[in-house]
């Protein structure tokens, strides 16, 4: 469904070089970027501030033109064929609405069936089913600005779907949004995956998201890509280390082992952080001679300690795509 071959983009930026002069840099947001998505995945696309995901998004969409390199979206160029594109695929960026501000949001969905050409009795069963799904019908008749962040992203997403695209990009999708709207969010999201088979492309700085919604996740970082794979490799290529819960009989000082060190002490209970490679069975019976123990847990990485080690190390993975 998404094809990128050796993508790339840069960007000429001017900035005060003293007196009136003004020096021009060319910046790589995009450096030779590569990878297919297989219809039905869901593939999130991570990278911090900067990394060149959103000129990606941009460039899958048809925003931007790739400086060098092809973009297939459901077959077609993305830059070349914008308004057929526009049919096949849906697009949600948290930051900014498709819906019309003053409009009731019933009316804005009415607007968008008819800059997509829907039918109208397509148009009332995809909208009762999203309806349901998003539960929208206690706001259809709100404005839009009145509307909670939610309840507009909610709203956006029906738009994003109501002419039943068989690609969807999402950029930030739950960012703002409280615990109940992110499981309503990513709720629907997994159902639509799961039941339509919807292609979905996911950029996000929640790894929450991650964690819950995708199967496989791309990692950029200064416009490369740093990983493709499943999260489970992730975990097991980035040495990111554990940590060893130990909950003693009584206080004690922070226990002194080799390798290992005490992150936080509170009353009986200890955090040892366990490097990558070390035997955390060893490291439990060294401590069981030093002190006796109540109880013991031993907590692997979750997502956000394994991206952070990769972003620090500024190391490559070799890709090995999913798709």
């Amino acid at each position: 469904m998404i094809e990128v071959t050796d993508i790339r983009k840069s960007f000429t930026v001017r900035s005060r070089a003293g007196g009136l002069r003004r020096r021009r840099t060319t910046v790589r947001a995009v450096d030779g970027i590569s990878f297919t998505v297989a219809p039905g995945e869901f593939v999130g696309y991570l990278g911090p501030n900067g990394a060149g995901k959103s000129t990606t998004i941009k460039m899958l969409t048809g925003i931007l033109s790739p400086g060098s390199g092809t973009v297939r979206m459901d077959g077609l160029d993305p830059s070349r064929r914008r308004t057929a594109l526009a049919r096949r695929i849906g697009v949600v960026f948290g930051q900014r609405t498709t819906l019309w501000w003053d409009l009731p949001l019933r009316d804005s969905l009415t607007l968008i069936r008819h800059l997509y050409r829907v039918d109208a009795r397509d148009h009332r069963a995809r909208l009762a089913e999203l309806t349901d799904l998003l539960d929208l019908g206690p706001f259809l008749g709100t404005p839009v600005r009145q509307l909670s962040l939610g309840q507009r992203m909610r709203g956006d997403l029906a738009a994003a779907l109501l002419h039943d695209p068989p690609i969807l990009v999402l950029d930030e999708p739950t960012i703002g949004l409280d615990v109940v709207s992110k499981a309503t969010v990513r709720g629907f999201l997994e159902r639509v995956n799961v039941e339509r088979g919807t292609t979905i492309l996911l950029t996000t700085h929640d790894l929450g998201d991650i964690e819950r919604l995708c199967r496989r996740v791309m990692i950029i970082d200064h416009g490369r890509l740093a990983y493709d794979g499943d999260l489970e490799r992730l975990r097991a290529e980035v040495a990111a280390d554990r940590v060893l819960v130990v909950d003693l009989v009584r206080p004690a000082p922070p226990v002194e082992l080799p390798g290992v060190a005490v992150e936080r002490v509170e009353g009986p209970r200890q955090w040892l952080r366990v490097p990558r490679g070390t035997n955390a069975a060893a490291v439990v019976a060294a401590l069981a001679d030093r002190a006796e123990i109540a109880d013991i847990a031993l907590r692997e990485p979750d997502i956000e300690d394994v991206v952070t080690r990769l972003y620090r190390d500024g190391g490559l993975i070799a890709a090995e795509p999913a798709g």
